[in-house]
């Protein structure tokens, strides 16, 4: 096993995910890297007034700014990687808008277009704004995906059932690991998408966007489960991502079920009553075109 260190310069940031996309590094499964990464918009400095414009790290404004691909040697399509969030550390500055999109959700809270600003300067275990709120920090990447297996550029936006990205989960802190199918030779892991801070649903559409230093240990598994899966501090996750918000929930309930059935022996059927009991269905975010939904099963919640 070894540790790396991974900077984010304009060689080893991307703002989509390909599967030709060469890796910036490559690691044995039992690695650590330190990874750099900036806030999702790329921003080089931070902003000194609402709606200032920093210079950017990709002018065009694509998608996410990301910090990779890194490749993970002997990673094979059918294969699971394991993504262990060892720490995560915030940068000294974030921000978090609202109003900016003109969507169904803002029309209907009479927001559209009416946009705002929160600046945060970030200190220790707290972040306090240009109003003078101070909230806690629970930092956690918004994007971990590895390439899909589909050629072509795809946007960082939707996250899939197949590779991860844009999860947007607030559970996802240090002491995490997020298990993800392995789609292309290697698995092209990127990260980034920095927030200090978020509520479930990320409800303005951003959460307090921040650049972060994330120390992740990556290996290869026989996962308990398919698919994107976690197992955090608090509890076992499993993840449904889809345009339709009852699909996303169906679709994050039975994998949870799937996990129950095998941890204790039980038929679907009963697996579900259980759960009716024990397992917190979350809206994690609708700001990324794809609702996504989780279901948790808290560590004490059956014994």
């Amino acid at each position: 096993m070894a540790d790396h260190t991974l900077p984010v310069t304009r060689d080893t940031a991307i703002n989509y995910f390909s599967r030709d996309t060469p890796p910036v590094l490559t690691v044995d499964p039992g690695d650590t890297v330190v990874v750099s990464s900036l806030d999702s918009g790329g921003h080089l400095e931070p902003m000194r007034a609402p709606g200032e414009r920093p210079p950017i790290m990709f002018p065009d404004r694509r998608g996410h700014c990301l910090t990779g691909p890194i490749a993970v040697r002997g990673a094979e399509p059918g294969d699971t990687l394991a993504v262990r969030m060892t720490s995560l550390t915030p940068g000294s500055w974030g921000w978090t808008i609202a109003g900016a999109k003109d969507n169904a959700l803002t029309r209907r809270l009479g927001v559209a277009g009416d946009v705002s600003w929160l600046l945060w300067d970030i200190d220790g275990d707290t972040a306090t704004n240009n109003l003078g709120h101070t909230v806690h920090l629970a930092p956690f990447l918004g994007v971990t995906g590895v390439a899909p297996a589909e050629p072509g550029e795809h946007s960082t936006v939707p996250p899939r059932p197949s590779s991860g990205g844009n999860i947007d989960c607030r559970d996802l802190v240090a002491g995490s690991t997020l298990y993800l199918p392995v789609n292309v030779p290697g698995a092209l892991l990127h990260l980034g998408d920095g927030h200090a801070a978020q509520g479930d649903g990320e409800v303005s559409g951003t959460a307090i966007e921040c650049p972060m230093t994330t120390e992740v240990t990556l290996d290869l598994v026989a996962a308990e489960i398919p698919g994107v899966h976690a197992v955090t501090p608090s509890g076992r996750i499993t993840f449904g991502f889809d345009e339709d918000l009852n699909a996303a929930t169906a679709d994050a309930l039975d994998a949870m079920l799937v996990w129950m059935q095998s941890r204790y022996g039980l038929a679907k059927s009963p697996a579900l009553a259980l759960a009716s009991s024990t397992v917190d269905l979350r809206v994690t975010q609708i700001a990324n075109e794809t609702w996504g939904v989780h279901a948790v099963l808290p560590h004490n919640a059956i014994r």
